[in-house]
């Protein structure tokens, strides 16, 4: 009996594993939201009418999470960043590694990015973060790290935990 209750939560608990986000990477954000994790998410999203299964990306301090949609378009990768607080496009190209604010196609499903949430300065120092090198890399790690910095109210975003 008690090898059986034993494989039985053996076998529950590796079922609840594979339901789990799996982490991809995590690192220091160097701003008051502290450490950060990005993770894979179990649930398939729609974004631009394709199907995508997103990646995670929460905060030591802040309950705020943020998720990443890449995209494949000619010459480049997109990388839609999308939160309650703020969302943007990070590019990916030959040529450079920046941001930028939201294409209009998506504000059809209801996301822009708002000019209040947006710390301007600090969108403008990101409009080329790196070269373009290993541009087909996953930049999620440095999206993370760079993502908080365009908040314009850190501290409203760390009041939610």
């Amino acid at each position: 009996m008690k090898k059986i209750f034993l494989i039985a939560v053996l076998a529950i608990a590796v079922c609840l594993s594979s339901y789990a986000r799996k982490l991809v990477a995590e690192g220091n954000t160097y701003s008051a939201l502290g450490k950060y994790k990005v993770e894979i998410d179990d649930k398939y999203m729609i974004i631009n009418g394709l199907e995508h299964k997103p990646y995670v990306i929460s905060f030591e301090n802040s309950d705020m999470e943020a998720r990443v949609f890449i995209t494949m378009e000619r010459g480049c990768r997109k990388y839609y960043v999308l939160s309650n607080d703020l969302s943007i496009q990070y590019v990916s190209t030959r040529n450079y590694f920046g941001v930028e604010k939201l294409d209009k196609e998506l504000e059809k499903e209801g996301y822009r990015t708002s000019d209040s949430a947006l710390n301007r300065a600090e969108y403008f120092k990101q409009k080329a973060i790196t070269s373009g090198t290993e541009w087909k890399r996953n930049k999620t790690p440095l999206i993370a790290a760079y993502f908080p910095m365009l908040l314009n109210n850190q501290e409203n975003v760390l009041a939610s935990k």
